[in-house]
């Protein structure tokens, strides 16, 4: 029977800066498209004392966002184990144990966790809506747990035909961090998306890292993934692009007027030592540690890049 913090492990924390990231990068923007921080304190000039951003409305939505982000992180997390676990791709792997390949806990058990798991990302993405009156939420909300599910679920995963990265881009990285912005602010801007990708990038690196690791049992046991078919000296290389781009990315708030955008400049401190390690070709257990770098770095950048589009 596990214990309490093999559950942990299985939930994956090391994952969970990628949750935080897109939220804190589009609140940050959604902050700047209503005025900036200077109106959220003491209010436009232009429009009098009173403030014409309501913080109440903010906080309520960042809170709602990263409970609906974290949940889904780790009711993906779940459904992977149980999902590699029962089919058999976790039987010779290197990196942490997983709950249900184990044998620690029942198959079932684990596959109830990620759903208990996506029902309270639900019930947030319910009250989320309710709060931004942005119906399309729900639509968009119903296929970020489909997508979570059919990553390695199902008689046809995606996740085993090199398409793990796209869908991480689009709901860990535009989704969530637009559609957090837009419920705050109720717009999209321009900064706003490319405060997106950026993140959506970094979540795709911590995957890459991760598969780059996983290339040889992998391919043993007939997962493609997209570091299977780039390769592992592709694959290392698309890591790289991946965490540098996000930077060259800052152009454009900088040339939208958001100067303070480039303090998202200063992450890039945290990267520097896992991309010399996959690059130097490291493998199996040597990788991992650059899977949390990856995420923290993420995390750095999420809020860096947010707390510069608010100023």
């Amino acid at each position: 029977m596990a214990t309490f913090g093999q559950w942990v492990e299985g939930a994956r924390l090391r994952t969970l800066p990628l949750a935080f990231a897109p939220v804190l990068a589009g609140a940050g923007a959604a902050i700047g498209a209503l005025g900036g921080v200077s109106d959220l304190i003491i209010g436009s000039p232009l429009q009098g004392d009173s403030p014409t951003i309501n913080y109440l409305h903010v906080i309520v939505c960042v809170v709602l966002a990263l409970i609906v982000a974290l949940a889904l992180q780790i009711g993906s997390n779940f459904a992977n184990d149980y999902s590699d676990g029962v089919r058999g791709t976790d039987d010779v792997r290197v990196g942490p144990t997983r709950l249900t390949a184990s044998g620690l806990v029942p198959p079932q058990r684990v596959k109830r966790a990620a759903m208990l798991s996506f029902a309270t990302a639900g019930v947030a993405g319910l009250a989320l809506t309710l709060v931004a009156q942005a119906w399309w939420f729900i639509p968009v909300g119903v296929c970020a747990v489909l997508a979570a599910w059919f990553y390695t679920g199902g008689s046809h995963p995606y996740g085993y035909y090199a398409l793990g990265e796209v869908f991480v881009f689009i709901f860990f990285g535009l989704v969530a961090t637009v559609g957090t912005g837009y419920a705050i602010a109720g717009t999209m801007t321009l900064s706003m998306w490319a405060a997106a990708v950026g993140v959506g990038l970094f979540a795709c690196a911590v995957l890459m890292v991760n598969n780059v690791r996983d290339i040889p049992t992998d391919t043993q046991a007939g997962k493609t993934t997209l570091a299977v078919v780039l390769g592992d000296r592709g694959a290392r290389v698309t890591y790289a692009v991946m965490v540098l781009v996000p930077y060259a990315l800052l152009l454009i708030p900088v040339l939208a007027g958001h100067i303070a955008a480039l303090i998202a400049v200063i992450s890039c401190a945290l990267v520097i030592a896992p991309l010399r390690t996959v690059l130097n070709g490291r493998t199996g257990l040597d990788l991992i540690p650059c899977i949390k770098s990856t995420g923290f770095t993420a995390l750095a950048y999420g809020a860096l890049v947010g707390l510069g589009l608010a100023l």
